[in-house]
C-alpha cells in the first residue's frame, strides 16, 4: 500500500514543546515549581511577633466563644476557620477570666524555615501545645478550648491524704457468693 503523505511520522516541533513533553523537562519544570514555592514560603512566614499577636487574638477568641456553653471538638475547629478572618471583641471577655488566662499560661511562637508555629504552655501541657501554625503569611489557629487552663484547684487537701481512697462498703450490701478461687485454679487439659 503506498501513502501518498508521509509527512504525518516527521515532527516538526520547537525545542520547547520536546522539553516539556520529555521525562527530564518535567522533572526540572516540577523542581523549578518548588523551588518558587519554598522561596515564597521562606519570605512569607510570619515572624514571632505578628504570630504572638494574631494567635493571643485567636485565643481571646476561643474564651469569648465557649464563655457560655462549652462546645465540642467539631466547634472547635469551625470556630478556629472563622478566627482566622475576625479579631476579638475583648471588651466582651469578663476581666477576672483575662487575669487568670495571663496568670497560668504562656505563650510563645516560633519561626522555622518555611513556615512558623505557636505554642501554649501551662501546668497542663509543660511541654507547649501548637495552638496555631503561620505559612505564606496566613495563620491558622488549631487553638482547643481545652488546652487554655483557667481553673486551678488542689488535688487533694492534705500531704497524709491518698488521691485514689479506697470506696467505702455499706454493711447491708450482698455482694453475692464467691468460690474458692487459688492462685492456680486451671489445671490443664485432661485426656480421658
Amino acid at each position: 500500500m503506498y501513502q501518498a503523505d508521509n509527512t504525518n511520522f516527521k515532527t516538526n516541533q520547537s525545542f520547547t514543546q520536546e522539553f516539556t513533553r520529555s521525562c527530564l523537562g518535567r522533572i526540572i519544570i516540577a523542581g523549578v515549581i518548588i523551588l518558587v514555592g519554598l522561596l515564597v514560603a521562606y519570605f512569607t512566614a510570619p515572624k514571632e511577633s505578628d504570630m504572638n499577636d494574631e494567635m493571643l487574638d485567636n485565643i481571646m477568641q476561643c474564651l469569648e466563644v465557649n464563655d457560655g456553653i462549652k462546645g465540642d471538638v467539631v466547634d472547635d475547629y469551625v470556630h478556629n476557620l472563622t478566627f482566622i478572618f475576625t479579631t476579638a471583641d475583648t471588651t466582651y471577655i469578663a476581666k477576672d477570666v483575662l487575669d487568670t488566662y495571663y496568670k497560668y499560661n504562656r505563650l510563645e511562637s516560633y519561626r522555622h524555615t518555611f513556615y512558623s508555629t505557636s505554642y501554649i504552655h501551662n501546668n497542663m501541657h509543660p511541654e507547649g501545645t501548637r495552638v496555631g501554625v503561620g505559612i505564606f503569611g496566613i495563620i491558622i489557629p488549631t487553638v482547643l478550648y481545652e488546652d487554655i487552663l483557667l481553673d486551678v484547684g488542689p488535688v487533694h487537701k492534705g500531704y497524709e491524704q491518698k488521691l485514689n481512697q479506697a470506696p467505702i462498703q455499706q454493711d447491708d450490701e450482698d455482694l453475692g457468693e464467691n468460690p474458692n478461687i487459688t492462685e492456680f485454679h486451671y489445671k490443664g487439659d485432661e485426656e480421658n
